[in-house]
């Protein structure tokens, strides 16, 4: 006697996983415009990626600038992606994403910073910051928001990158300008802690980003990849 034929559901396909999402933070006195570069080859490689202002910065840019509200603004950024983002910083945004990364271990999936590879604890700020108060004032220089330096002197004081570096559980890439004089550390930034990749960009400045996108873009891209799941990597087997 025959059986009724035994029909086979095909096998569950794992759902595809999600592609890395990106959150970049700004230096001192621009704005998240600096990152249009980024955000257009990003979103056009399908990554989604967002772009924020920091406060006395920007759409922000009547907020005073504390570290503490950096941070919150950063979170809310990371908050919104669909899971732990790659964290792009540059300058004073690569200060407060390092930050962020050391305070909230498995909320990023990895941390790029760029322009920031200066230990600032031991520095002379609060010098720094009497002298800039005293240019503003005397040569009428800087424009309306000329304060916002000051704030960001003030909340930077005796802040240790270096401590903070050994602190972050993530991968961590440092890109610099090879002309950028805040670059002073970098070395000691590559010895703190295992996993640290430096790349150094020919004829940049401070603003490695802006003056070398292409390169720039190609070191984001490499670092998505290799925070990538290991099943996007893998190739299709049928």
């Amino acid at each position: 006697m025959k059986g009724n034929p035994r029909t086979e559901s095909p096998p569950d396909r794992p759902l595809e996983p999600p592609i890395r999402p990106l959150v970049l933070v700004h230096g001192t006195r621009t704005s998240k415009a600096i990152w249009t570069p980024q955000l257009t080859a990003l979103l056009r490689s399908g990554h989604p990626a967002v772009a924020v202002d920091l406060p006395g910065h920007g759409a922000r840019r009547t907020e005073r600038f504390t570290r503490a509200r950096a941070l919150t603004v950063v979170d809310e950024a990371v908050a919104g992606c669909a899971e732990p983002p790659l964290l792009v910083g540059l300058s004073l945004g690569g200060y407060t994403s390092l930050a962020y990364a050391a305070e909230h271990p498995g909320r990023v999936a990895g941390v790029l910073l760029a322009g920031c590879s200066t230990e600032i604890k031991g520095k002379p700020l609060g010098l720094y910051r009497r002298a800039s108060r005293f240019v503003t004032r005397a040569l009428r220089v800087g424009g309306d928001d000329w304060f916002v330096v000051d704030d960001m002197l003030a909340s930077m004081t005796g802040y240790s990158p270096l401590t903070d570096l050994r602190r972050v559980e993530v991968p961590v890439w440092l890109v610099n300008g090879r002309r950028d004089p805040l670059r002073l550390d970098e070395r000691r930034y590559v010895g703190s802690r295992p996993g640290v990749r430096l790349h150094v960009v020919r004829r940049a400045g401070h603003d490695v980003n802006m003056h070398a996108p292409v390169a720039f873009n190609r070191v984001l891209l490499d670092a998505l990849h290799a925070l990538a799941p290991r099943e996007r990597l893998a190739p299709a087997l049928v």
